[in-house]
């Protein structure tokens, strides 16, 4: 038989085609995976950072307590109160009273000057952005401390002293742990705190990654060994590189590339013109009671064709391309036309409306919320306005001013994704809100790791302090419910009581569920009587 000669050109274009496309997707795979991993490491080092700076605040702030109290002295009775102080913050150590020069008077447990192997003169002291505080190292014979100053007057000042305990560094994922190491260090280069597996050896191909504080003088880095990232999520490259090797033609490509940059926000323009865009409600309940007090109101995209679409797929395009605002609008309307019975019925119930920066920012924001409350018959008061920080407030002033005009208007307003968002704890105060919502960060971490318990404890501590409420995302278990209530935490929301649900469903889940509560009062009242 003779055998038929291939078409050479044909197969010699098919060829290049596909080894030009699978190089391009090898080198796309390495650039997609390389950028993941490096922005999940910079957002370690940050949750690093962003603890260091809640263990300070929190400091900061027992410190200003201490001096409303009047016990900034040496007396016995004061020296009492600020161990009684300190006894109930276990991330405080010790409270000592200074002279101007920052040598120690007095301490409110004296036998921890023992364990000092220097203390620090005033001059090689750090300052902290707003001028208030002063950071140094602490050497102790049992590990280092961090020692926060506090002016008081002339002639005194108060310094914390800060335990630095290195499970606060232990964030590594399992497959790095052994071959990294988390350092916390002042900007003098002086170390406060480190966490490595095998301190012994060191990293043969360290690459770093770090972030400074803006309000302290402290920065955390990331050091790991750059071999480790080669088998470090990198489950996206052979799907990536299956998918280049099946594209045909370059023009196919900028054909799709073309559609993928302008396609999908003519999708969004339709979708906002056509109403596709709906409220879906999840449960804001009692940790406690178990009670439903409220609800967080999330933007759901129901196609015609019944298929929904998730956020993630469209929020981040309709905050980019200047959707957001419309669809902001469009949903709250339609949820306040859902609730406005509920609303009424019960007026300790209460609405959430995420809205990112750029939207709060805008001209006529708090007119425009106004004008869609009062139209809908609904007080002022059950509305919480959630900040985002997807994007972050650059101008704090301006912001701040904006949140005073909405709780001078009865709104509440909350500050989302506390303790890894852009937000400090120094920026929570400034800007003057209700509630602190609590990121599902700390709320995965709060039953396996014991200094994220410190770190929630802390906040609620702070919050009580701000005349603040809070709230924790993400709760999933009864497990993470019983810490959370430890923490003094009082209000959640999470897959353990719903998912967020369409009107129809969560409308069901608040009425069974204050029925079955009411039943359960009923009951018990009726064993009283007997």
């Amino acid at each position: 038989m003779r055998l038929q000669r291939p078409n050479l050109p044909f197969a010699a274009l098919v060829l290049a085609s596909t080894l030009t496309f699978g190089l391009a997707g090898h080198f796309a795979a390495e650039v997609v995976i390389g950028h993941q991993q490096a922005h999940q490491l910079n957002e370690l080092t940050e949750v690093v950072l962003r603890r260091s700076e809640a263990a300070v605040d929190f400091a900061a702030d027992s410190l200003d307590e201490l001096a409303r109290r009047e016990l900034a002295s040496c007396e016995s009775g004061a020296l009492q109160a600020i161990r009684l102080h300190v006894y109930q913050r276990s991330a405080i150590k010790d409270v000592r009273l200074v002279n101007p020069d920052g040598s120690v008077i007095c301490s409110a447990y004296s036998e921890t000057l023992e364990f000092d192997k220097g203390w620090v003169d005033r001059r090689d002291m750090l300052s902290s952005r707003d001028k208030k505080l002063m950071l140094f190292r602490v050497e102790q014979f049992g590990g280092d401390a961090l020692g926060v100053l506090r002016d008081i007057n002339g002639s005194s000042a108060l310094v914390a002293i800060v335990g630095i305990n290195a499970s606060l560094f232990d964030i590594m994922p399992a497959e790095l742990r052994a071959h990294s190491e988390v350092v916390l260090a002042l900007s003098n280069g002086e170390k406060l705190g480190e966490f490595q597996t095998d301190a012994g050896s060191a990293l043969p191909q360290p690459i770093s990654f770090e972030w400074n504080s803006t309000q302290f003088p402290f920065h955390t880095t990331i050091r790991l060994d750059h071999a480790v990232l080669s088998s470090w999520n990198n489950e996206a490259y052979w799907p990536t590189l299956a998918v280049a090797l099946g594209l045909g033609a370059i023009f196919g490509i900028l054909l799709a590339r073309s559609r993928r940059m302008e396609g999908p926000v003519a999708d969004l323009d339709r979708a906002l013109a056509a109403g596709e865009f709906t409220p879906y409600y999840q449960p804001i309940f009692d940790l406690r009671t178990g009670r439903i007090n409220g609800c967080e109101i999330l933007a759901r995209w129901l196609r015609r064709d019944g298929s929904v679409v998730p956020p993630m797929n469209f929020i981040p395009l309709a905050e980019s391309s200047g959707r957001i605002q419309a669809m902001t609008w469009h949903i709250l309307r339609s949820a306040l036309a859902d609730l406005q019975p509920l609303l009424t019925a019960d007026k300790n119930f209460k609405l959430s409306l995420n809205v990112v920066p750029k939207h709060l920012l805008d001209t006529g924001f708090v007119e425009t919320l106004r004008r869609t409350v009062l139209t809908a018959k609904v007080s002022a008061r059950q509305i919480m306005v959630e900040i985002t920080e997807r994007g972050e407030l650059d101008d704090l002033a301006r912001a701040a001013a904006v949140v005073a005009e909405l709780r001078e208007h009865g709104f509440r307003v909350a500050i989302d994704d506390v303790g890894v968002g852009h937000s400090g704890l120094s920026r929570l105060k400034g800007l003057g809100a209700n509630t602190i919502k609590i990121d599902k960060f700390f709320v995965d971490t709060i039953t396996v790791d014991a200094s994220t318990a410190t770190i929630v404890e802390m906040l609620v501590a702070l919050a009580r302090d701000l005349n603040m409420s809070v709230v924790a995302e993400g709760i999933e278990t009864e497990e993470q419910l019983r810490a959370l209530t430890s923490a003094g935490v009082e209000e959640g929301q999470g897959y353990l009581v719903a998912a967020p649900l369409p009107f129809a469903r969560f409308s069901n889940l608040v009425e069974s569920r204050r029925a079955a509560q009411a039943g359960a009062t009923l009951s018990d009242d009726a064993a009283m009587v007997a």
